[in-house]
């Protein structure tokens, strides 16, 4: 079982970390800003003992060098040599052993090609936990900066597929904004009614929205509902040329959101 944290970066950024209760040990996934982290590391007396990328962007991947510099420690990530500092190339189906769990590494092209996450049964309070990146957020997925809506479609389809008590550890708060969005394609929808007043509940005592779980985003997420009846009207109202099939849909709401 692991301990999770958030440690925030930049304007809207999660650095994850993880480590077992009884160790010192931690590790964390996408620290684009090693500053924060020291500072963690530091007032907690922790060690760093090994950093997990999901993608290239540099706000997921800026502090690795800092981090790095004095210390031999494990840097895990995707097949890209843009990623300066990876020691331990992950593909897809890839298994690790990491802080004692093992994680299975999932692609999950769409927001970039090189785009992997990463799944372990032993996660906090003995659920599953997904390092997801940019690909799933709550209620929202990432823009298409790389890939298409088919490959976007079929890893979300891909993570739909986990354990419902999977708890999802996107790497930005963008919840909010993502329920807005959620609302205008879905405005009937009672449990997104009732996930946004809990989202402003949170948002108002300066608390984050994130981990969700994989049940709630089933509920909730329209780019995990792109086969549902309103979604998919929702989607036709918007481009009439739709052909109503999800991966379509969702390249049709994908593209709405982004005008939002």
């Amino acid at each position: 079982m692991l301990t999770i944290s958030p440690i925030p970066a930049f304007d809207d950024n999660y650095i994850w970390m993880f480590h077992t209760p009884d160790s010192q040990d931690v590790f964390v996934v996408d620290p684009g800003d090693a500053r924060p982290v020291e500072e963690v590391l530091k007032s907690h007396m922790f060690n760093l003992a090994g950093i997990l990328i999901t993608h290239h962007h540099f706000d997921h991947t800026g502090g690795i060098g800092e981090l790095t510099r004095s210390r031999n420690i494990p840097v895990y990530g995707p097949d890209n040599q843009s990623i300066k500092g990876i020691t331990h190339t992950l593909r897809d189906n890839d298994t690790v052993e990491i802080s004692g769990c093992h994680f299975k590494v999932l692609a999950t092209p769409g927001h970039t090609l090189d785009h992997i996450a990463y799944f372990t049964d032993a996660g906090e309070g003995k659920n599953p936990a997904l390092f997801c990146g940019d690909t799933l957020f709550v209620g929202g997925c990432g823009r298409l900066f790389e890939g298409t809506a088919e490959e976007m479609y079929h890893s979300l389809s891909r993570l739909a597929s986990l354990p419902g008590n999977t708890r999802i550890y996107c790497a930005h708060e963008y919840t909010q904004a993502n329920l807005k969005f959620a609302l205008a394609v879905e405005p009937h929808n009672q449990k997104l009614q009732e996930q946004v007043m809990h989202v402003a509940e949170l948002c108002s005592e300066n608390q984050p929205t994130v981990p969700s779980t994989l049940r709630q985003e089933l509920d909730i997420n329209p780019f995990l509902r792109s086969d549902q009846p309103e979604v998919i009207q929702a989607a036709s109202d918007r481009d009439p040329s739709t052909n109503a099939s999800p991966v379509d849909v969702l390249r049709v709401i994908r593209a709405w959101k982004d005008n939002f």
